[in-house]
């Protein structure tokens, strides 16, 4: 069982306090940038084991009458149809996602902002469509010279031109669905507008990682850097709060490169900025409430590794090049940690090997390890799921769950009927199988059960996988990685 690293509750009454003394800093108008994933933070809870998906929004429902969202998209990214990787769904579908996550816990949301405006086809369908839905939608348009030129910035053309977003609430939570969307020149922006009306508004910033408190080499930190490796964010001690209180605490580059202009336009709006550092801007107590380190570290090196192979999976898949890669075993150098650490696919290849098929192995909540062959029934994902709830549930391992009378008519279905070519049950149609199995047979309900105890597991298959299979692990929330291999020498490959 995995050890629990960070306090929870610690976390959500700091970072609630944190927040509501920012906002009595200004004129009870705070702009809080949010970074990262709200809803389902994984990574987060991955590297510190107890830290819950949606930790952010439990704390934004504390304050939820003070609370307004405002959701910002970049149009270009309308435009070109960006997925966010982990869901597979594109970003403007991810808006109406979160306004619908949103409303489901009764958090207000305000509105849409669509950034970098220039009157993109796709993106005024969207606006239009937001329009129709009862979502109010302002446009910010692209300036020339930003961030560098202040003063073009803090101009009728700059800042001035984009539209004013009416705001009812004291705390204005400005996300996004992924990074490039614009959220800190919202903020900026808004500021912009709250002074030229008379109102003294402030920003900050309310980002996970990097923690700035605890060493920049931490596994934490480096796990942050793994995770990003296909962006330029880099970890680096932050020299502005070096600088001017003598402490050495964690920032990364894309903070301290804008910073001199953010603090630049902070003394041009309100004639003095109230921060000193790129640290200063941020309200994170994250690194307050780890209660294990030792948990953290051995988690963090963890997801290193996992984020190693999930690189070379893209490059195999044509995604990405060598850099990320290359970043990654750089990361994995400081934190003396190799590929070969992740034993379970060594395991899984041993597997393979003997059968000459694809494999998977899955470690268990109790160290264990089971594995699944591709069979003539059951592709390997689907037996290594059922050869671990087998196990889990102490069943006889030559048991059949699910009768071949049920199977083979289901192949017969796949290939003479759909026109697929594999005819081997995919692991959502074996739980879908299994679940109509356990109405009469106790021994596949009991087997059933069995799935919640998979959450956390470690997973490893020898092939790429298919999106059928690779989704099933990730609803139930297992930590899959793959080899950079596809079953076949074909050039196309169905993902």
């Amino acid at each position: 069982m995995r050890k629990i690293a960070f306090d929870t509750e610690k976390y959500l009454n700091l970072q609630s306090e944190k927040i509501l003394e920012r906002i009595n800093t200004f004129d009870n108008r705070l702009y809080l940038e949010f970074g990262g994933k709200l809803f389902d933070d994984n990574h987060a809870s991955r590297v510190l084991p107890g830290f819950l998906p949606d930790i952010k929004v439990r704390m934004l429902a504390q304050l939820k009458e003070k609370v307004e969202i405002v959701i910002v998209i970049n149009a270009n990214d309308i435009e070109t149809n960006k997925v966010r990787g982990d869901l597979g769904i594109t970003y403007d579908q991810e808006v109406l996602r979160l306004i619908d996550a949103f409303r489901s816990i009764d958090l207000f949301v305000g509105s849409v902002v669509v950034s970098h405006y220039q009157q993109q086809g796709a993106a005024e369908v969207f606006m239009n469509r937001l329009d129709k839905l009862g979502v109010k939608v302002y446009r910010h348009y692209v300036i020339d010279g930003y961030p560098a030129n202040v003063g073009h910035i803090l101009s009728d053309d700059g800042f001035g031109k984009n539209e004013y977003i009416e705001t009812e609430r004291p705390l204005v939570v400005v996300t996004a669905p992924g990074p490039g969307s614009g959220k800190m020149a919202t903020c900026l922006s808004q500021m912009y507008h709250d002074h030229k009306r008379g109102l003294n508004s402030g920003y900050a910033k309310y980002e996970t990682f990097p923690i700035w408190n605890i060493p920049l080499k931490h596994p934490v930190n480096l796990a942050y850097e793994a995770a990003t490796a296909e962006l330029d964010d880099v970890n680096i001690i932050d020299p502005f709060h070096l600088e001017a209180y003598g402490e050495a605490v964690v920032s990364y580059n894309r903070d301290t490169d804008v910073f001199p202009v953010l603090k630049n336009i902070f003394e041009k709006i309100q004639n003095e900025s109230p921060y000193k550092s790129p640290t200063d801007m941020g309200v994170n107590m994250a690194g307050y409430c780890i209660i294990d380190d030792e948990a953290a570290v051995e988690a963090s090196k963890a997801e290193i590794i996992r984020r190693y192979y999930h690189a070379l999976v893209q490059q195999r898949l044509g995604n990405s090049g060598e850099e990320p890669i290359q970043k990654i075993e750089i990361v994995m150098n400081h934190a003396g940690i190799c590929a070969a650490d992740r034993k379970i696919v060594e395991i899984a290849q041993k597997k393979a090997d003997l059968t000459n098929e694809p494999a998977v192995a899955i470690e268990l909540p109790d160290g264990r390890v089971v594995t699944g062959k591709t069979t003539t029934l059951f592709g390997a994902s689907s037996a290594a799921l059922l050869n671990a709830i087998k196990t889990l549930g102490n069943i006889d391992d030559e048991l059949a769950l699910i009768s071949r009378r049920v199977i083979e008519p289901v192949q017969e279905l796949k290939t003479d009927i759909l026109g697929n070519n594999n005819p081997r049950i995919h692991a959502d149609e074996m739980l879908v199988m299994l679940s109509v199995a356990a109405t009469t047979n106790p021994t596949a309900e009991h087997a059933l059960k069995q799935l919640p105890k998979l959450k956390g597991c470690e997973a490893h298959s020898t092939i790429i996988l298919r999106n059928e299979d690779e989704r099933i692990f990730t609803k139930l929330q297992m930590n899959l990685t793959c080899s950079p291999q596809f079953r076949t020498k074909k050039l196309y490959h169905k993902k």
